[in-house]
């Protein structure tokens, strides 16, 4: 299992009049042959924590040409900054939750 955690920190006012947009692009992100799911933490002050989960460092490359676009599309313009890469890598623990949800 493959994960991307990113920090986003949203324009709460525009966030708020969004939802349609958020929600195109959860389907379109979890529609990627591979995609797992996602966690969201809520950091507070507009900020969030996102960990991506994919079964393999490849399908989540692969997708990125359908992904990328649609988040520049989607919710770039809803961020009172750009999004932060804060790493990728092989999920080392954890797994059970995954296993469970499905």
């Amino acid at each position: 299992m493959y994960a991307v955690v990113r920090v986003n920190t949203w324009d709460q006012a525009k966030q708020a009049d969004a939802a349609t947009d958020v929600a195109e692009f959860d389907h379109i992100h979890g529609q990627q042959p591979g995609f797992l799911g996602s966690l969201v933490v809520d950091l507070g002050e507009g900020r969030n924590a996102i960990l991506n989960l994919w079964e393999s460092e490849e399908q989540a490359t692969t997708a990125l040409p359908v992904v990328g676009p649609a988040v520049a599309r989607l919710l770039e313009p809803l961020f009172a900054q750009p999004s932060q890469l804060v790493g990728t890598g092989q999920v080392i623990q954890g797994a059970e939750l995954v296993r469970a949800a499905r």
